[in-house]
This record gives C-alpha cells, structure tokens and sequence, in this order.
C-alpha cells in the first residue's frame, strides 16, 4: 500500500522503511554524477515551522529544488495557525493550494490533525514525540557505513526524548539490536516501551556503559531540546555521567560509528574529541537528511512508487 503520509516510525513498515532507503541512495548516487531528477516538477510543498531549524529547513528547500518542485516558507508567526485558527481549518484550507506539507511543531496532536482534516501528503519534520526524518537519515548513513542494518547493534546514550523514541522503533524494525541508557525520569515516552515491550533487541537501562557494549553505533543527543532551556541546568546535574567520551567508546566494537543529529553541545553531551573523530560520520548523516527527506517526498508526492 502506498504510503500517505510520515507522521512517525511507528506508522512505517520494514519494507516501507527500505524502500524510501533505496530510493534516497539512488536519488543521492543521482545527484552526485550529475542527473537530474525532476519527479516533482510543479509541486509545492509548505513548510511550516513552529519551532526554528537550520538543517530541516535548508534540506527541504533544497531538496524540493531539486526535485523540480517549489517549496514556500510559513513562519508560524505569520500564519493565522499562529494567532489561534483551528488546525484543522488550516488544513482544509494549505490542502486547496499545496501539494503537501512539511511541519516542525511540538505537539503530536497537531501533525495528526493536520493528517485528518487535510487531503494532501503531511511530513513530521519533528515533534516532541519523535523525529523521523532525522532517524531515516541515520538508518541510511548506517547502511552505507556497515553494509546492512539487521544485526547490527546501536545504542542512545542520553535523554528519552523524540530522537530515542524514533531511533528504538526505526532500529527494532529493520532488525538491529538497540540498548538505550537515560537517567531515571527521562524514559522514553509510553508508547514507545509499549511497542518495544518484550523484543530480546531492546534493552532500557540506568549504565551508558552497559548500553554502549559491543555497540557498532553509538548515538547521542542534547540534553535539553529546544523547549527545555528553563531545564538546562537540571538536566547538566542529570546527565552527568551520561557523556560519550573515550572511555565509553572503548566499550563499543573498535569500528564502531558515532552518530549525532546536530547541534552537539561539545564537552556536554559529546567530547570534543569523540565528536572530531566521527566528524566525517556525523556530517553525512547530516547531508543523509537531504536525500532521504527527497525520497519521502517523492513517495508521497510523486508517481514514483
């Protein structure tokens, strides 16, 4: 069945899941020898952006650009979404102009509303609750690092926020293994426990290091994400134990990857030294952004199945 929209992972088949993989390393081989690929020439795409981006935005824009297509910035401030209007009005009203829609926010709720009330394709460019984009992108940069993703073992080591929720329920249905290290009170969400519940891949636990064993990529995050800022403080007391360093990487496989969405707080979160290590990683999964967002875009806006 063709897919409608990406609201989450958890939304996403395994073959979905690999068929937007395949397509975006094409789309990546493409581009980089030059061919174009106008699979979305005279579409528009909105993108809507109640929280600020650099990367999200930039590798959307770009990315319809490049597809042929259009994209057309809208600020919530200067939207009437921004000044109260039911989502679900916007929706109705974007569905008779546009050809999808791209939205960073923070609740949930509002990209399903969107989904509902809409007729056309809607991409989570990020909620609190999850980040699917950005683990797309992971999933991609892993593969073409390891040559495969089933088997393989990552681990997150830091807060139970939108990027560990994605990046449990991407890795457990393309079948790696995935332990993940956050402080008491820092859980991932409900509904993520509740899908991983019982699979002998997942391991929750209180030790980076336990995490971090025989891991062949190791993820991490801030520690307070934009929204979080009055936290900042509380969490640097939180997560002190929680920091990829040298000691903890000598605890992974000696190749192991490191992974990071970006911005990384050096000396927080992440060494300076660890982070300059795997620049080269963590920089192509940043451009991994740009061609696996264009695949999801041309899945669901194009007539490319």
């Amino acid at each position: 069945m063709r897919m409608k929209h990406l609201l989450k992972m958890l939304d996403l088949s395994t073959q979905d899941i690999t068929d937007i993989l395949n397509l975006a390393d094409q789309l990546k081989y493409e581009l980089r020898h030059g061919i174009e690929h106008k699979y979305l020439a005279g579409k528009t795409l909105g993108l809507i952006f109640e929280k600020a981006s650099t990367r999200t935005r930039v590798s959307f824009e770009v990315g319809m650009y490049q597809l042929g297509g259009m994209p057309l910035f809208l600020s919530a401030d200067h939207m009437q979404i921004g000044r109260g209007e039911p989502v679900e009005d916007t929706a109705r009203v974007l569905s008779r102009y546009l050809d999808g829609i791209m939205i960073r926010t923070f609740a949930q709720e509002e990209v399903e509303a969107l989904a509902k009330h809409g007729s056309i394709p809607i991409v989570n460019g990020l909620t609190d609750f999850c980040h699917p984009c950005q683990i797309l992108a992971d999933l991609m940069t892993i593969r073409e690092k390891k040559g495969k993703l089933e088997g393989l073992k990552a681990c997150f080591i830091g807060d139970g926020n939108n990027m560990m929720n994605s990046l449990i329920v991407g890795c457990l249905k393309m079948g790696m293994k995935i332990s993940v290290a956050c402080p008491e009170g820092y859980d991932p969400d409900p509904r993520v426990l509740e899908f991983a519940k019982g699979n002998p891949d997942f391991v929750l636990c209180r030790s980076p290091k336990e995490a971090a064993k025989d891991a062949d990529v190791v993820f991490t995050d801030v520690w307070a994400s934009m929204g979080q800022e009055e936290e900042a403080a509380a969490r640097r007391t939180a997560f002190a134990g929680y920091q990829v360093n040298a000691e903890l990487m000598a605890l992974a496989h000696p190749d192991a990857m490191v992974q990071h969405c970006l911005p990384a707080h050096r000396g927080e979160e992440i060494t300076a030294d660890v982070f300059e290590a795997h620049a080269d990683e963590i920089f192509e999964e940043a451009e991994n952004r740009l061609h696996a967002q264009k695949a999801v875009l041309v899945k669901l806006m194009g007539n490319k199945e």
